[in-house]
């Protein structure tokens, strides 16, 4: 994970981008290849968090008619 340093993250408190460790690692998203990839990051969690709700609720509405 060394490779990590050099890749991008985004800062969930500042709403910046950074490159490397720059933040504890609770404050960061990441890593990503390119600082516009980081910068999209909101983005992609609120996708993804959208993506896993949906799918909860359909595992925990299997067995309903």
């Amino acid at each position: 994970m060394t490779g990590d340093n050099e890749k991008y993250w985004y800062n969930l408190k500042t709403g910046e981008v950074e490159k490397g460790f720059e933040s504890p690692a609770i404050d960061r998203a990441g890593p990503f290849d390119t600082p516009d990839e980081a910068a999209a990051a909101p983005e992609v969690l609120k996708a993804r968090s959208r993506a896993w709700a949906d799918e909860e609720s359909k595992e925990d509405n299997w067995g309903s008619a």
